[in-house]
């Protein structure tokens, strides 16, 4: 009797430990719309959204728990034609003045020109860490997964599984890395053609609108943020923490050697190569490997 109530006791705590840590989320019980709702909306069984940007407003929906660490991925289908001026955005974000943020942004562009996904990290909410890639397909005619695997070793942004882009945590070296606070997920399409496309030269036009962007299949594989109690829970390596495997700690070769071409191929902006935006003073991560 004493062994079944051990076992019992067992399996009910691996199982308390896995609704905690893994989630997989319907967009209509997962996220809510922030902003924009009048002219938005969930779709087909609430795993569909569409965003509409109009003269009147943009959109933005987000998650209604926090993370921290895991692995969170949508698709989403971009808005197509003339899309200049229109920003994308699909990002994860704490809140305060001390933000941490983990972003992938689609910056709008003209008929037949390629659109450019804008990255960026914000760390105890300081960013200027950006790196800007042109896609190497057309991202309006049908959906295609973006993805951000965060884990306490390093974030790595995919697109399609391939990998384009790493952020290794440094913090023994006084380099800050997002592990003390829950985010959320957001995505949003919105205005911002002061700055979007060619800097600001391209304005929207109006008479395309409205804008609409779809996403589908959100999924957050990923540990439940609880307050503070979870800076540990969420990095303690187990079973359950899956992100914490040391098969996630580095990108394999293989992996390595996808991202090599996406950056060789399809990068245009890359911070850690900007000495005259820096004064030649360089934020320290750039010296260091990412891969």
């Amino acid at each position: 009797m004493a062994s079944f109530q051990t076992l019992f006791i067992a399996i009910f705590i691996s199982a308390f430990t896995f609704q905690t840590c893994l989630v997989e989320c319907k967009f209509s019980k997962s996220m809510y719309f922030n902003w924009g709702a009048q002219h938005s909306s969930f779709l087909g069984n609430g795993d569909e959204v569409q965003l509409v940007l109009d003269r009147t407003s943009g959109t933005g929906i987000q998650s209604k728990r926090s993370f921290l660490f895991g692995s969170i991925e949508m698709l989403i289908k971009l808005v197509p034609g003339n899309s200049a001026g229109t920003v994308t955005a699909y990002y994860l974000s704490s809140t305060g003045s001390t933000h941490d943020e983990i972003d992938f942004e689609f910056l709008g562009n003209v008929s037949g020109q390629p659109y450019i996904v804008h990255t960026n990290i914000y760390t105890q909410g300081v960013g200027n860490k950006e790196q800007q890639f042109y896609l190497w397909f057309d991202p309006t005619t049908n959906f295609h997964n973006y993805t951000i695997h965060w884990n306490p070793t390093e974030i790595v942004w995919y697109i399609d599984s391939l990998p384009i882009r790493v952020f290794k945590n440094y913090q023994n070296e006084g380099i800050a890395y997002p592990n003390q606070q829950g985010m959320r997920v957001y995505s949003s399409l919105w205005n911002a053609d002061n700055w979007a496309t060619r800097g600001g030269l391209e304005k929207i036009d109006w008479n395309s609108a409205p804008f609409k962007a779809g996403l589908r299949n959100f999924r957050a594989r990923a540990c439940k943020w609880d307050g503070p109690l979870s800076i540990s829970q969420c990095a303690t390596p187990s079973t359950a923490n899956w992100w914490t495997s040391p098969t996630y700690k580095q990108l394999s070769f293989g992996k390595q050697g996808q991202m090599k071409w996406v950056r060789d191929n399809h990068m245009i902006y890359d911070y850690c190569k900007d000495t005259r935006r820096f004064n030649g003073q360089m934020p320290p991560e750039c010296s260091k490997p990412q891969f």
